[in-house]
C-alpha cells in the first residue's frame, strides 16, 4: 500500500493544480450571467444581472465587443456609493447609476482598460452598463426612469 501512496498523492496534486488552472482561466473569459429585460421609453434592453460579488467584480471585462441593446445590471444588496473602474474591461462602455424605482442618478462614460474611478453621485442599488454613447444616442440622461421588474415602484 505504500507504493501507491506517493501515486495517489501525486494525482491529487495533478488534479488540485489543474483545478485551479481551470479557474484562473475562467476568470480571463466573458460571463454568461441570467438576463433580464428592462426597458425605457419605446427602447428593450437585455441586461444580464451581475448580483454577486464576484460577477460584479468581474462584469463586462474581456468582452470584444457587445450588441447594441445589450448590458449588464449590477445589483447591490443595499443603496451605498458605487465606484466602477475598467480594468480588463476591452469596450468603451457607459454607466448609468440608478436609483431603488431605476431613476437615472448620473451617468458617465468610461474608457477601456483604464482604473480611472466612475462613482455615482449618491448612494444607489443599481448601475447599467451600456455601449459607450448608447444612453446619450436615445436621450437618457439624469432623472430618466428604466423600467424592469427589479426596480421598486
Amino acid at each position: 500500500m505504500t507504493s501507491t501512496t506517493p501515486l495517489l498523492r501525486r494525482c491529487l496534486l495533478a488534479l488540485v493544480c489543474w483545478l485551479a488552472i481551470t479557474a484562473a482561466c475562467a476568470q480571463d473569459r466573458p460571463q454568461n450571467l441570467a438576463p433580464t429585460t428592462l426597458t425605457v421609453g419605446m427602447h428593450s434592453i437585455r441586461a444580464q444581472l451581475a448580483i454577486t460579488p464576484l460577477q460584479r467584480q468581474i462584469g463586462l471585462m474581456h468582452r470584444r465587443e457587445m450588441p447594441t441593446h445589450e448590458g449588464m445590471l449590477f445589483v447591490f444588496d443595499e443603496p451605498s456609493p458605487q465606484c466602477f473602474w475598467m480594468r480588463n474591461t476591452l469596450i468603451p462602455l457607459s454607466i448609468a447609476f440608478l436609483a431603488d424605482d431605476g431613476t437615472v442618478v448620473n451617468i458617465a462614460d468610461m474608457k477601456p482598460q483604464s482604473d480611472d474611478s466612475h462613482c455615482s453621485a449618491k448612494p444607489v442599488r443599481y448601475a447599467l452598463e451600456m455601449n459607450q454613447g448608447w444612453f446619450a444616442k436615445r436621450g437618457v440622461k439624469s432623472g430618466t426612469r428604466i423600467s424592469g421588474e427589479l426596480f421598486q415602484k
